[in-house]
């Protein structure tokens, strides 16, 4: 009896691709190379065995921290408006060597079936990947926020410009080396009588961290604790 499950069919169309395909959590999650994007979406779309007719989602992954600890430390700062974890303390250092990927949330209403699709960009200084606009235009607003908040670039996108940041903003704001904080601060001068930018003010940091504490306090509790906390 052959296999038809999703990733079966996914093998079998693609064998030459170098497609990855990963099942786990009841979730298929197939990787594509970027440079078959629109070949493998096209086919995605259109033949029988998939007929994913619709994009529910397109957004922007930055894997630049991916398994760095953030909020693990040993120690805490005692000043300052609240105790916090000073910017780089403690911060176990970690560099992916995939950085920027593209992940397009598909369905099938006619096979009842979702399908992730997952793109890593080949350069993360300049992060390129073909536009599937023309295959769902739905796409048009998603590579729009994926360009705006993480900086990568659609080729063949009609209108590519920013949708949630200002105009004058600089950067962009989901990747994982912009500070928290910005760059600038916003305000309005009543003297200039319009709205002006200035360097942000506030130190970054991150408040109330889980602090790893080593001592009786932190410890399990003995059976003989347990259960006379039970009886009581």
């Amino acid at each position: 009896m052959s296999d038809n499950t999703l990733s079966a069919r996914l093998q079998d169309r693609f064998p030459t691709h170098s497609l990855r395909c990963v099942e786990a959590l009841g979730e298929t999650t197939l990787e594509v190379p970027a440079t078959v994007v629109v070949e493998v979406m096209t086919a995605l779309r259109d033949e029988p065995d998939f007929e994913f007719k619709q994009l529910i989602d397109l957004c922007g992954v930055d894997y630049a921290a991916y398994g760095a600890v953030e909020w693990e430390t040993e120690s805490v700062s005692g000043s300052g408006f609240s105790r916090g974890r000073q910017a780089g303390q403690d911060a176990k250092a970690v560099r992916n060597e995939r950085r920027f990927a593209v992940v397009y949330h598909l369905m099938s209403v006619t096979r009842n079936q979702r399908l992730r699709v997952k793109v890593f960009l080949p350069d993360d200084a300049f992060p390129v990947i073909a536009s599937v606009v023309d295959i769902w235009p739905a796409a048009n607003w998603f590579e729009r926020e994926a360009f705006d908040l993480f900086g990568i670039l659609f080729d063949g996108h009609p209108d590519l410009r920013r949708i949630l940041t200002d105009y004058g903003f600089v950067g962009h704001p989901f990747r994982k080396d912009f500070p928290l904080s910005g760059h600038v601060e916003v305000r309005y001068d009543a003297t200039k009588g319009r709205v002006i930018y200035e360097p942000v003010s506030i130190d970054p940091r991150t408040l109330v961290p889980r602090v790893i504490r080593h001592d009786s306090r932190y410890g399990a509790v003995a059976p003989n604790d347990a259960g006379d906390k039970a009886d009581g």
